[in-house]
């Protein structure tokens, strides 16, 4: 998700020994390779689809895992959050290990915002966002904005853990933001909340259970066209593709009105679609982002894979959104 500034810390103070303890006594079991193969990463699924940690994708009713289940203060930290829960992991940085640079984009990642808690850290761990770099220290609890180009290096010989909360938030989420400080802000008076551990109190939160449209709506397509304009570095040819993504979206809202998210309507979505992505395919293979990413292929990530899906029992396996990092 797009933020104001690279990162903010959220004014609430985690009990990080406590959360060590819980998961140090679930043993190395649950920790499994990284899915996308980033050396030195690795991590254990703590909600997924239905609450099964093998299970990667990104769409369908996301449930707490067992590993989870087994840890009472981590279930009271999500609850914390005031926020409706997406998939979230354990994700761990192996020492001289890094996350390399890059931007996150895709149709999941632009309404979600991610939730840092460092569990098990150093200080000389660097976290990189845009043009600030930070360190995280244990317990503290921050968000960062994945539209920009960042990048984790952990220098040290022990292990990074992280608690990783993907998000779109909720109102009390939004107003524990709102009381949020800046990465360079003072840090002096400024108040925290310490979450204390309730011993064997399993906290309940609420999860996703719509995580993809059957079909965009018009004001969604319009919100990711705006968002990809407001970024859009200048050219020569913004002129000519902004006008085709106006025909095209006046185009999608004329079928929306008439089918919604009926299937009988989803070849004449399709269709309008395909006409879009061919006539902007040459104009905007110049464009380029200020997040360095390519114009047409954040398009297509963001807008094109899901403006029509398959119907929305249909999961969105990870394999989509290969191109986006998914390891900070």
């Amino acid at each position: 998700m797009k933020l104001q500034v690279p990162f903010i810390q959220l004014p609430l103070a985690i009990d990080a020994g406590a959360l060590a303890a819980e998961i140090d006594a679930l043993g190395e079991g649950p920790w499994r390779p990284h899915p996308q193969g980033f050396p030195g990463n690795s991590m254990l699924p703590l909600v997924a689809v239905n609450g099964d940690a093998g299970n990667e994708a990104f769409s369908g009713p996301m449930r707490p895992t067992p590993a989870l289940l087994a840890c009472p203060y981590l279930t009271q930290v999500f609850a914390s959050l005031g926020a409706t829960v997406g998939r979230s992991r354990l994700m761990r940085l192996s020492g001289k290990a890094e996350v390399t640079r890059h931007a996150d984009q895709g149709y999941y990642w632009t309404e979600r915002v991610r939730v840092h808690v460092p569990v098990m850290t150093q200080p000389t761990v660097r976290f990189e966002c845009g043009d600030a770099t930070i360190n995280m220290a244990a317990g503290e609890c921050w968000i960062f904005d994945t539209w920009r180009q960042h990048r984790v290096f952990n220098d040290a010989v022990e292990s990074r853990v992280h608690l990783v909360i993907d998000t779109v938030g909720g109102g009390d989420f939004w107003d524990l933001v709102g009381r949020g400080r800046p990465h360079d802000a003072p840090r002096l008076g400024w108040p925290m909340q310490a979450l204390m551990p309730k011993p064997g109190t399993v906290a309940s939160f609420p999860c996703e259970t719509v995580n993809v449209p059957t079909v965009m709506s018009p004001w969604e397509v319009n919100a990711h066209l705006g968002l990809l304009f407001a970024d859009a570095v200048p050219h020569p040819n913004l002129v000519q593709v902004r006008q085709i993504a106006q025909r095209f979206a006046r185009t999608w809202q004329g079928l929306w009105f008439e089918y919604g998210d009926r299937s009988e309507g989803h070849a004449s979505y399709r269709a309008a679609l395909q006409r879009f992505l061919d006539e902007l395919r040459v104009p905007a293979q110049p464009l380029v982002l200020k997040n360095e990413l390519r114009w047409f292929n954040a398009l297509q990530t963001i807008i094109a894979k899901f403006a029509v899906t398959s119907g929305a029992a249909a999961p969105v396996s990870a394999a989509m959104q290969r191109d986006v990092g998914d390891n900070a």
